[in-house]
């Protein structure tokens, strides 16, 4: 996957909205589920057919 849908900047907008806690995962694992979103809601397919750039589909 080469394009992302968050540039750096709107990744840092969006960063303390995002759910966080004592176990937060990792920020760039974070930022892969949240972008898997992005992909699913634009492009409408299910989420078996998500690249696996986004990491596993049940997590995203």
């Amino acid at each position: 996957m080469k394009r992302r849908p968050l540039t750096d900047d709107r990744q840092m907008l969006i960063e303390p909205c995002l759910p966080g806690g004592r176990f937060r995962p990792h920020p760039e694992r974070l930022r892969e589920q949240f972008e898997g979103v992005i992909w699913r809601f634009r492009s409408s397919a299910q989420r078996r057919e998500m690249p696996s750039g986004f990491g596993p589909w049940p997590t995203v």
